[in-house]
């Protein structure tokens, strides 16, 4: 299976799931705007999403995802049955206490996440019952992550990848057809989000069964795998629980500046989100369970190509995607969400989130990058170190970056922190000599600088001002955007092409 192949593919569907996502969000802003119903329903969705990152995606599957493919390569079939039941049966019993425990205790955990919040009854009231109905979607998601770690494993990207988007259409349809059945209507977007976790739980049901993985209830806390991957998870959960404060500590932030900015934010971050889950999410995906094997089976040239492959696609597809965030903010977020009552100031404040957070789009994706470096090799405790370091430059620089830049000084802290994370994990991996890097980088580095360099002009002079977008109709501004990214695709890749670059030099086959 070809890796490149593979990460278009999962690319492909992500870019399915985002643009659902941008729909779900247009929705969001036309029906709801950025106020005191949105504010309270992105606090409440952001709870179970930051334990959906701390449980699932993040020291669940760094631990577990490397084990796994232990297992599988070296102990067989049935081993990893046994392994995969014990792990789904703990896991499934822990977060359920997690969830049930949020639900009851929505007040208090709203009181430290948004205290700001407290100063408003209503605001405060409606922030706790929408938190009590989506506190749930985090059992269902973290069995959705179980289910992808296993079929990824398995070399089978696409319904892991396809998932997120059945989230995004029940929220659709219930910022469409349900809020008006609803008081207040943002209720029908908490109960969108629990039903939205049942069904995509549901999708993995067949896929697992293919396969022969779909678990089991044994409860066996003493099996060795299971122990190693709580041994492992020690210090992954302090890495994730790291980087979820920060996001925790900048709402508590957001909470006591002017009305709208927790949106403000929120929608800028959903732009941020589009590159950071097409490329750093994707590549991240497919690369954990072919540097795990490689690791397994001691082939380290292997894993340093491997991850040299990786870091010159990462920089081949973000670099632009950087620029192209900061050159049409405006147009971006005006032909997105200026529509009902998001209004040109919204979309100003959101333009100045959005470009602090640009700042540090390749750091993040970065990150995602060469942190499973660490991952596959078992070594969780470097990046956590890392990630530590990391939150206390975001706070320190939140301390002058606020001050300026209000809302979009906490979005500055966190993409120059992402920066520093990334550069850390880089020097770290050399330092170890885990990676060294290919021949061809110089020429790499100067048709990339020469295709960035044209791509930033035709943006530059092909945009308007952000007078002239405001003031458009949405027809207009989806015609001139569309051409826009269109004209900047064509140049960039056409001169990367005239510079000698192809396709070809970035086949690469995923290891089984």
């Amino acid at each position: 299976m070809s890796l490149l192949r593979t990460l278009f593919t999962v690319s492909g569907m992500t870019l399915l799931s985002r643009i659902l996502g941008f729909v779900r969000d247009f929705v969001i802003a036309r029906v709801f705007g950025a106020g005191v119903a949105t504010d309270a329903f992105f606090v409440a969705f952001k709870l179970p999403n930051l334990l959906r990152r701390l449980f699932a995606e993040g020291a669940f599957s760094q631990a577990y995802v490397p084990i796994l493919a232990e297992y599988k390569n070296k102990q067989g079939v049935e081993a990893t049955r046994a392994l995969v039941d014990r792990v789904a049966t703990l896991l499934a019993l822990a977060v359920a206490v997690v969830a049930l425990l949020g639900a009851l205790g929505a007040p208090y955990i709203i009181r430290v996440v948004a205290p700001g919040f407290h100063e408003d009854a209503d605001k405060f009231a409606l922030t706790v019952e929408l938190t009590r109905i989506t506190f749930p979607y985090i059992l269902f998601i973290t069995l959705v992550s179980l289910a992808a770690g296993i079929l990824n494993t398995w070399n089978r990207f696409v319904i892991p990848a396809l998932t997120p988007a059945l989230l995004n259409i029940v929220l659709i349809g219930a910022g469409l057809l349900a809020a008006p059945y609803f008081n207040p209507p943002v209720l029908a977007l908490a109960w969108g989000v629990f039903l939205g976790g049942a069904l995509q739980l549901l999708l993995q049901v067949r896929p697992l069964i293919r396969i022969g993985m779909l678990p089991r209830p044994k409860f066996d806390p003493a099996h060795p795998g299971v122990r190693r991957i709580l041994t492992l998870m020690g210090p992954a959960v302090l890495g994730v629980s790291v980087g979820q404060l920060s996001l925790v500590i900048n709402n508590i932030i957001a909470s006591f500046l002017p009305t709208g900015s927790v949106s403000w934010l929120f929608y800028a971050d959903r732009l941020m989100e589009f590159p950071t889950g097409l490329l750093g999410a994707a590549l991240g995906t497919i690369l954990l369970p072919s540097l795990s094997k490689l690791h397994a089976d001691a082939r380290m040239e292997d894993f340093s190509s491997l991850l040299d492959w990786g870091l010159r696609l990462t920089l081949l597809l973000t670099l632009p995607a950087t620029l192209a965030l900061a050159i049409l903010a405006v147009p971006l977020i005006s032909t997105l969400f200026q529509y009902g009552k998001f209004t040109p100031d919204d979309v100003m404040h959101t333009r100045n989130a959005l470009l602090a957070y640009s700042v540090g789009l390749t750091g993040l994706i970065l990150v995602k990058v060469l942190a499973p470096s660490f991952y596959a090799r078992q070594d969780i405790r470097t990046p956590v170190k890392i990630a530590i370091f990391a939150l206390v430059a975001t706070q320190l620089m939140n301390l002058v970056t606020v001050r300026f830049f209000a809302h979009a000084g906490l979005a500055l802290s966190i993409g120059l922190a992402a920066c520093l994370n990334a550069g850390l994990l880089y020097v770290g991996l050399r330092r170890r000599k885990v990676y060294m890097p290919q021949p061809g980088w110089g020429r790499f580095a100067f048709q990339l600088f020469v295709a960035l360099a044209v791509f930033s002009l035709v943006l530059w002079f092909g945009a308007d001002t952000a007078e002239t977008w405001l003031a458009r109709g949405g027809a207009s501004r989806v015609l001139h955007l569309l051409a826009l990214v269109v004209g900047g695709v064509v140049s960039y890749f056409g001169v990367l092409y005239a510079l000698g670059l192809r396709p070809r030099d970035f086949r690469r086959r995923a290891v089984q």
